[in-house]
């Protein structure tokens, strides 16, 4: 009998995560089915619940529930805690486990697919919102030199590095000095064209900055760091990773990306 799966969000039409876990399954020769599931603004647990009762194995959740999603589980890992979001959950018997694997994408994109590591080198992360917290403890865990949040406002980059006890340093934007190994950028500047006020000397030859925001073009925030010299990779890699891992999580084995990760790209150039 062929499992089911979706993801739940508010918009969902533009989703691309039925093609990713739909190609991952052709590969690995599971037999499940993933839809795109539009869940009403107050209606998201009851939407969970009745695709979980419906026969639903799991399910991605994308904007704007993640955190309900968070609430909604019974069960958290430690980088769902961590992150205070949840988006990807599991069912079994009745109950809902809740999991956050964004920040393992990232990480992996990075260290896996751009090569370049994170251990010992100086790390900042850009933003204070969910985005940022949630990417936090993977990259922790890859032991950089330094991890420095920053933000417009200093006290919600304190607020955020207070949470993980005083592993990370948090200063405003303004306040950044010298250069990056790498720069993560999880503002939702680019979303309007916007990027964050940044010195010129942040970037240097050795840096990668990294948009988690992708498009058909570079991002503006891309556009700067190259301007000043660092070298540039946008979030789509993050999305087919972070799906690999949930698909992992259910179905025990780890697809290949580098072919999805491919043609997606090939999409988005086409006219």
């Amino acid at each position: 009998m062929t499992d089911r799966y979706a993801v739940f969000g508010n918009p969902i039409a533009h989703s691309k995560s039925p093609e990713i876990h739909a190609r991952f399954a052709a590969q690995t020769g599971q037999d499940i089915q993933y839809e795109r599931l539009l869940a009403p603004l107050d209606g998201f647990a009851a939407s969970v619940r009745a695709f979980m009762h419906g026969g639903g194995k799991g399910a991605n959740v994308t904007v704007p529930f993640k955190l309900e999603a968070y609430d909604l589980a019974g069960e958290l890992t430690d980088r769902a805690r961590a992150a205070g979001a949840v988006n990807t959950l599991s069912f079994e018997n009745g109950a809902i486990r809740g999991d956050n694997t964004d920040g393992v994408g990232l990480v992996s994109d990075i260290v896996a697919n751009a090569k370049v590591a994170i251990g010992g080198r100086r790390v900042l992360l850009l933003g204070a919102g969910g985005a940022a917290r949630g990417v936090i403890l993977p990259l922790l865990e890859q032991r950089p030199g330094q991890l420095v949040v920053a933000n417009r406002t200093a006290a919600r980059a304190q607020e955020l590095a207070a949470q993980f006890d005083g592993r990370l340093q948090a200063c405003a934007f303004e306040d950044l000095q010298g250069v990056f190994d790498l720069v993560v950028n999880a503002t939702s500047a680019s979303l309007s064209g916007d990027v964050p006020p940044l010195a010129p000397g942040l970037f240097g030859p050795q840096t990668l900055a990294y948009d988690m925001m992708y498009g058909k073009e570079p991002t503006a925030f891309m556009r700067f760091a190259a301007l000043h010299g660092a070298h540039v990779r946008d979030g789509l890699g993050m999305l087919v990773e972070q799906a690999a891992e949930a698909f992992c999580i259910w179905r025990g084995v780890r697809p290949a990306t580098a072919a999805v990760y491919a043609d997606l790209r090939s999409q988005l150039q086409q006219p």
